[in-house]
């Protein structure tokens, strides 16, 4: 099923034919908007998370206006920055009932400047990996046998080897990239050991990079930098004879999310890492930095359980 689909498929050829009707899904911002708008317009009854409600309820209009089906969205507060906001977000659905069939985290920040979250860790690690990591815990018990849990990540987490000593950047010098790459390998990370722990209940989780894409995430970025990245990339394809350098439309880039909450086989995903829409190859080779590939310290189990309690004990629960 994976072989129909590639880098250039899009939500709406992935989920062609799909009935979601009856459905009940969590995503959290970032491409929240466009995989909310497919999930509705086959029937899937959306939450999604904002920080400012009335900006998203604003922004979200197309996707209630193509809901059908039965299909619907909601949002909820949410700041993934603040725990005690993830904490409220999280005990309202709790305190709501309603199971959830898919939770897609996809929400976060990239190459931001230095700074910390209200809860003082530095900000990209705080909001990418401990603000999911809480939300996704409390709310587990919601998730239905034979759901999943969807875990955006990046290719970025190969920029960088990933380490738990100071998560924080308390002593060694930052460096936006680095942050971020080490916040996207905790999210792999996170779905590792997430899937291991859930697989019991019939429950999978997955992570996965959903390609370059313009979108606000970049908002952090010189565009002057941007253009010299793609320059390089695109010497370098066109030595090896390769076409130059495409950006993903916003429906390309969710596409490989929907695809892995909604129609790759459940056991096939569980515990791995996905880019356009099929399961990534493990290496640990020089690599250009749009090849695909995953790096094996980001899927090492013993790495995923240590990140695990270490996670509990920077937010001060046990899940």
């Amino acid at each position: 099923m994976s072989g129909l689909f590639g880098a250039t498929s899009t939500t709406d050829e992935v989920l062609a034919g799909v009935d979601l009707k009856g459905k009940r899904v969590l995503v959290t911002a970032g491409l929240g908007v466009e995989t909310a708008r497919v999930l509705a317009a086959h029937g899937a009854q959306v939450v999604g998370t904002a920080r400012d409600l009335a900006k998203a309820r604003a922004a979200t209009e197309v996707v209630r206006a193509g809901a059908a089906n039965g299909g619907s969205l909601d949002i909820v507060d949410l700041d993934l920055a603040s725990l005690a906001s993830v904490r409220a977000c999280a005990d309202a659905l709790i305190g709501d009932g309603r199971p959830f069939d898919v939770v897609i985290a996809n929400a976060g920040v990239m190459a931001a400047p230095f700074g910390r979250t209200a809860d003082g860790f530095e900000t990209q690690f705080g909001t990418n990996h401990l603000g999911h990591f809480v939300l996704v815990n409390r709310i587990a018990p919601l998730v239905k046998s034979g759901g999943r849990v969807v875990i955006v990540a990046s290719s970025a987490h190969r920029m960088a080897p990933f380490s738990l000593d100071d998560l924080n950047f308390e002593s060694k010098t930052y460096e936006p990239w680095a942050a971020y790459a080490q916040s996207k390998t905790a999210n792999i990370l996170f779905a590792v050991e997430l899937d291991r722990r859930l697989k019991e209940r019939g429950i999978r989780a997955t992570a996965l990079h959903p390609g370059g894409i313009q979108t606000e995430l970049d908002r952090h970025l010189d565009p002057n930098m941007i253009e010299g990245m793609i320059t390089q990339i695109n010497a370098a394809l066109a030595a090896e004879g390769k076409p130059s350098f495409q950006w993903k439309t916003i429906p390309q880039g969710a596409a490989t999310s929907v695809w892995a909450g909604f129609v790759a086989p459940a056991d096939a995903v569980g515990g791995k890492y996905c880019e356009n829409c099929h399961i990534s190859e493990v290496t640990d080779a020089e690599i250009s930095p749009i090849s695909e590939g995953v790096r094996t310290y980001a899927l090492d189990p013993e790495t995923a359980r240590a990140l695990w309690a270490k996670s509990e004990d920077m937010v001060g629960e046990r899940f």
